[in-house]
């Protein structure tokens, strides 16, 4: 069992930056290959990033290359995604979640956390 809580989410203008938190609860964190998804109002989820257990392997969504990168520390339980020169079409609300394969597919991950909004004025 996984438990996740997203945090640093708010209001930015276009052009700057936010760096959004997902702390995880549990001994087994190291397991999970850990994703970012955001969902906007009227749009379906969309994977934004996956990051592998050990933080070797890093998948960004076409939307967000060159802008969001995801990490994560083990020693913290927590994954993060830093995200850069922020659009307002970035708006939505932002999702970590937990999975135990490599997958950009929303229904393969088990755990979710609450949601945090990010909101980009132009």
């Amino acid at each position: 069992q996984v438990q996740l809580g997203e945090s640093g989410g708010g209001l930015v203008q276009a052009g700057g930056s936010l760096r959004l938190s997902c702390a995880a609860s549990g001994r087994t964190f190291s397991r999970y290959f850990m994703g970012w998804f955001r969902q906007a109002p009227g749009k379906e989820r969309e994977l934004v990033a996956f990051i592998s257990w050990n933080g070797e392997y890093t998948h960004q969504g076409d939307s967000v290359k060159g802008r969001f990168t995801i990490s994560r520390d083990n020693a913290k339980n927590t994954v993060y995604l830093q995200m850069n020169s922020l659009k307002p079409e970035d708006t939505a609300v932002y999702y970590c979640a937990a999975a135990l394969k490599a997958t950009t597919d929303s229904r393969d991950y088990d755990y979710w956390g609450q949601g945090t909004q990010v909101t980009v004025s132009s």
